[in-house]
Parts: C-alpha cells; sequence; structure tokens
C-alpha cells in the first residue's frame, strides 16, 4: 500500500496543513511538556516544509477534551516546546478554523509555522463532519499526515479533510508504514513477536494474523495466565479472562498446525497483590500458591525468552510482560527490553506501555524502529486498513 509523501508534491511557498500527534503527557505542576518523544517525532517533515519555505499550518489533538474547550489541553504549552526545537517562533492560534486562523495564515510568510488550537474542543472532529473538514482544508493547499498515532481514527483531521486537498504522507507516516509493512510483507526470517499486556481480548485479532507470518511467538503479561489456565494449571487468583479460554486453546493449537514455536512462562514472580511495597515469590506456574497472583515472568522464563530471540533476525514487541510500573514487578519488562537491543536484525516496538519500557532500559536508541501509534500500530497488524492512511493518495 504505497502511497505519496510530501516530498513528491511541489510545496515550495505553499500553504500546508500537517495533522501532526502531538498528544504528549504534560507536567501537572508546570503545565510543561514532560516527554516530547511524539513531538521530536514530527520534526523531520516541518523542517522540510521550513526548508521548501512552505507556510506551515499544524493542527493535532491533546487529551480527551470530548467536544469542549478545556483549559489544560490547550496547545501553547506545546508550541512553547515545539518552538525551542525548532529554534523559531511558533504562534499558537486560538482557535482551529473561522476567521482566527484564516487571519493568522493570511499574515504568514514562507517558512513561518503555526500550531492550531485542540481540534478535539470541536465535537465536529471526533464525528468526521464535512463542513468542518472543509473549514480546515479551507486554510490550505496541500494536506500532509504525519500522525500514524490515530491514523485509525476517521476522523474530520485525519480523514475527511483529504475530499478537499491534495492528500500525502508525512516523512513520518511513511517511516511507520514501511518499517510496520515489512512485519507483514516480508519479514526477515527466524521472526518473532513478543506479545504481553494484561488482557487477550485487546489481543486476539493481532494474535491471529501474527501466527499465519511468525516462526516464534512470546506471550508474557497478564494475559499469559489466560493460556495457562487453559492448559490446566492453576493460577491462583491471578488476573484470567475465563470467557477467552477456549480463543486461547484454538490459538495454540494454530500455532501447532502451523509449526509456530509458541513460548509461555514457566515460572512467575507472584504475590498476594499488585503493590509497590509487595514482597514476592519466584515460583513455578505450577505451583502458583491460591491466594496469589502472577504479576511478572520469572528468571527461568526470562531465559527461555532470551534465547529464542537471540537466534531471530526480525523481533516485533508489544505489551509488558507484568506489572512494570511497580518495581517488585519491573524485572521481567526491563529485561527483554535489553534482550532486544542485543537482537542482530530488525526490532520494532510498538505500544504505549513498551516504548516506556525501552525508555526506562536505556535502550530506546539501540533499536530498529520504536512506533508513535499503540492502537494504530496494532490495527495495522490485524490486517486492518487504517482510514487516515487510506485516504491519501496512491503512488
Amino acid at each position: 500500500m504505497a502511497k505519496k509523501t510530501v516530498r513528491e508534491l511541489d510545496v515550495a511557498g505553499k500553504r500546508v496543513l500537517v495533522r501532526v500527534d502531538f498528544n504528549v503527557p504534560l507536567n501537572k505542576e508546570s503545565g510543561r511538556v514532560s516527554d516530547d518523544t511524539r513531538i521530536r517525532a514530527a520534526l523531520p517533515t516541518i523542517d522540510y516544509l521550513i526548508q521548501q519555505k512552505s507556510k506551515v499550518i499544524l493542527v493535532s489533538h491533546l487529551g480527551r477534551p470530548k467536544g469542549k474547550v478545556d483549559e489544560k489541553y490547550k496547545m501553547d504549552p506545546v508550541a512553547a516546546r515545539l518552538s525551542e526545537l525548532l529554534d523559531r517562533p511558533v504562534k499558537k492560534v486560538d482557535e482551529a478554523v473561522g476567521e482566527v486562523p484564516r487571519s493568522a495564515v493570511e499574515q504568514m510568510q514562507g517558512g513561518d509555522v503555526v500550531l492550531l488550537e485542540n481540534v478535539r474542543f470541536y465535537p465536529e472532529e471526533e464525528k468526521n463532519d464535512e463542513n468542518f473538514a472543509k473549514m480546515l482544508a479551507d486554510l490550505a493547499d496541500i494536506y500532509v499526515n504525519d500522525a500514524f498515532g490515530t491514523a485509525h481514527r476517521a476522523h474530520a483531521s485525519t480523514e475527511g479533510v483529504t475530499e478537499f486537498l491534495p492528500a500525502v504522507a508525512g516523512f513520518l507516516m511513511e517511516k511507520e508504514l514501511d518499517m510496520l509493512g515489512r512485519l507483514l510483507a516480508n519479514p526477515e526470517s527466524p521472526f518473532a513477536a513478543i506479545i504481553g499486556g494484561a488482557k487477550v481480548s485487546d489481543k486476539i485479532a493481532v494474535l491471529s494474523n501474527l501466527i499465519e507470518k511468525v516462526d516464534i511467538l512470546i506471550i508474557g503479561g497478564g494475559m499469559a495466565n489466560t493460556f495457562l489456565k487453559a492448559q490446566g494449571f492453576d493460577i491462583g487468583k491471578s488476573l484470567l479472562e475465563a470467557d477467552k479460554l477456549e480463543i486461547a486453546r484454538n490459538l495454540m493449537k494454530k500455532a501447532k498446525n502451523r509449526d509456530v514455536q509458541l513460548l509461555l512462562p514457566v515460572d512467575v514472580v507472584a504475590a498476594p497483590g499488585a503493590a509497590p511495597d509487595a514482597e514476592p515469590s519466584t515460583v513455578p506456574v505450577d505451583k502458583i500458591p491460591p491466594d496469589f497472583m502472577a504479576l511478572d515472568i520469572g528468571p527461568e522464563t526470562l531465559g527461555h525468552f532470551a534465547a529464542a530471540m537471540k537466534n531471530a533476525r526480525t523481533v516485533f514487541w508489544n505489551g509488558p510482560m507484568g506489572v512494570f510500573e511497580m518495581k517488585p514487578f519491573a524485572g521481567g519488562t526491563e529485561a527483554i527490553a535489553r534482550e532486544l537491543s542485543q537482537v542482530k536484525g530488525i526490532t520494532v516496538v510498538g505500544g504505549g506501555d513498551s516504548v516506556a519500557a525501552v525508555k526506562q532500559a536505556g535502550v530506546a536508541d539501540q533499536l530498529t524502529h520504536i512506533s508513535t501509534g499503540g492502537g494504530a500500530a496494532l490495527e495495522f497488524l490485524e490486517g486492518k486498513e487504517l482510514p487516515g492512511v487510506v485516504a491519501l493518495l496512491d503512488k
């Protein structure tokens, strides 16, 4: 699904509306941006447009303001941080559509950058309202989507606007489609997928699709409990989706039929409950005490997982191995992050918690690609078409 990119259109001197994903965390006390990863990810596209003397009109959402103005989700701190990163002024416009932004755009010179107000302050955005999309489009000559993280949403600023303007991918969008597309189309073998997180229900579709592509499937996190229970183990008070046991059995059967090596925990770090001051015990999966919960993978499991990863040429990781935001149960997830950095091949991380884990372990710069879109990456790997991508011009 090759899409045209911003370098394939003449953008010199043009008004270019760029959908970015600046949905970044803000510090509760200072109100400043506390993690600018998503802003930095959009810089190559913004810098290119500045060099081309385009008039750069950025639009994004921030938080979940539910279609009304919410002071804590205004884009001002984002504009301030972007201005620091670009080392040039970024004018924050107090509205996203109408006379205020139209007037701001009219005053722009080539190479200027403005950031419109939070597009989700308007209920029409998430309804993909045609008139609202046209009002956004009226500000520009060309539309660039560089917000892979919202590409699975059919909103006015991701899909509706493409009805009115030539629409192409930015460099971040291009990179995401290339790296994730490679996992599905022609991954170098052996291909290992490490899937964690709390719930099987969140990952059924991606597991079903990846089983068709991978040589090794590693399952950890809370969702592994449902697979262990399906194998007949007693898992104590561990998180369990009892209504997904049959799905787990079917996935294990499918893996066996396709000669996929399926790895599950053989030991776990368990405690009576998930608490930062818990005193955990490491136990084999067939000896989890009735009043304990599995909250991380154990050292023997880590050894098995690491050995399987070592031989892989392509590895995709989504989801933590345990309750990694609490120190007693962070070891497995952090160790997987470190092991991933040692893989001699393509390493792709997709999804919020896994991204946080590779940063926590200090190995982010040693990986091939860290996806900026959790939900979008999963839907892409499920084989779904993403509305914000489909809407762009084909090559």
